[in-house]
């Protein structure tokens, strides 16, 4: 692991800087979408042998529902309760955050009701790369099916033998998903976004994905909805005395298991602080605290001094990063000062990983700076709001004139006519 030391003044920039972006990506992305586009399956079938190194004929790309029936008795009974324990709290999380119709009665007469409209049909891409991740499915899936999506398609790169992980498929049960595909990367979301003979367009794609994934998804995202263009896991944390140093380093581990890309930081007012999570976080890489997996030794993590502990979380703030912890209780106190960051875990117990599986929260989170303006994955992503408007009797004559009024100023008299007509 590269350990970077900065002190009172570094700016979020700075931090940022540890995850460089991919670059090279756009304009295979692009030539990939255009195959997919006019090529349909046998252009998922190629690039999938292209780049999964997996056979998968196109009329194999759709797991047929015994197999996804089957995959529920290959996992082990504790992680099949935890799906289950995952799906009902991401369920009943994202199930809170639909918001009721609003109507608004004006002072003319007329009636504006604003309703929320779930779109008909959602893309899932969960990845397979490192390992298989079942965790997407259910974040994606549950809050599709919260948001009132009538169908649901997950697409998983496939593994050995152009088969899809069972874990995977055991997820999709469980989750109800029934619309299941064998194909991953850019060509995944080309076809969820063009369509293909096996494959309908669906009209908003989400999940967390390598870098062509996302660029595939801001490509398309002209054509369908998408939740957001998430990079690789962030971490930062704001320790303040009294935090539990090797919590710290165990948190900031897990997160650099999604690999060398993914930036980590602890920001603290407390010198002595930073040194025993540095020194926690060496132990485990030597073995000496259960050792840690092999991909945290690729990860960067920033050592950062603070000037004080609002000052710490101020820079956190502007970092915006997927994930911020707040550790120790001067930390934890400052948690209404933050706006910006994916997801907020505050106090000891409360560490990243429990997001990223059961806590409830969703881990498809904005990367990269952009929770300053894009929230997580909820049910808004899945729907869209609409406006209803009445004018009951008497309503047009009371606005037509201040309406005409600004259409013929704008030069469109038949607007104005068109609302006269109505008086």
């Amino acid at each position: 692991m590269r350990f970077e030391r900065f002190g009172p003044g570094t700016t979020a920039a700075e931090i940022r800087s540890l995850s460089p972006p991919a670059g090279g990506v756009e304009d295979a992305v692009r030539t990939i979408l255009a195959e997919v586009r006019t090529g349909g399956d046998a252009a998922v079938e190629s690039l999938t042998a292209r780049f999964d190194h997996a056979e998968v004929p196109s009329e194999e790309l759709r797991v047929p529902a015994p197999e996804l029936e089957a995959a529920v008795g290959t996992v082990e009974p504790a992680v099949l309760e935890a799906l289950l324990t995952a799906r009902a709290n991401v369920r009943a999380v994202a199930s809170a955050t639909r918001r009721e119709p609003v109507t608004v009665d004006l002072p003319e007469g007329q009636r504006v009701e604003l309703v929320e409209v779930a779109v008909r049909r959602a893309g899932a891409y969960v990845p397979g790369g490192r390992a298989p991740y079942p965790s997407s499915v259910v974040m994606c899936a549950e809050t599709a099916w919260a948001a009132g999506v009538e169908e649901v398609a997950v697409c998983a790169p496939p593994g050995p033998g152009g088969r899809a992980h069972p874990t995977i498929l055991a997820a999709c049960h469980v989750c109800g998903v029934t619309e299941v595909y064998r194909m991953g990367g850019a060509q995944a979301v080309a076809a969820l976004a063009f369509g293909t003979e096996t494959v309908s367009a669906v009209d908003v794609i989400v999940g967390p994905g390598s870098p062509w994934v996302q660029e595939a998804k801001r490509q398309v995202s002209h054509l369908v909805g998408i939740d957001s263009l998430a990079g690789p896991s962030e971490l930062v944390v704001v320790a303040s005395a009294g935090a539990d140093p090797d919590l710290v380093a165990l948190d900031l581990l897990a997160q650099a298991e999604h690999g060398p890309d993914s930036p980590l930081a602890v920001i603290s007012d407390d010198e002595q602080l930073l040194g025993r999570v540095e020194d926690a976080v060496r132990r485990r890489l030597d073995g000496e605290d259960g050792g840690a997996a092999p991909t945290a030794a690729d990860a960067s993590l920033a050592l950062v001094r603070a000037p004080s502990v609002p000052l710490a979380v101020e820079l956190a703030d502007r970092i915006a990063p997927e994930h911020l912890e707040l550790q120790g209780a001067e930390a934890e106190a400052l948690a209404d000062r933050v706006r910006s960051a994916g997801c907020l875990f505050v106090g000891r117990d409360a560490g990243t990983a429990f997001g990223d599986y059961v806590a409830g929260s969703n881990h498809v989170i904005p990367t990269g700076g952009a929770a300053r303006f894009q929230s997580a994955l909820g049910p808004a992503t899945f729907r869209r709001r609409m406006a209803r408007v009445s004018l009951p009797a008497g309503a047009a004559a009371r606005l037509a004139p201040a309406g005409a009024a600004l259409a013929e100023a704008e030069g469109f008299p038949l607007h104005g006519e068109s609302m006269r007509g109505r008086a």
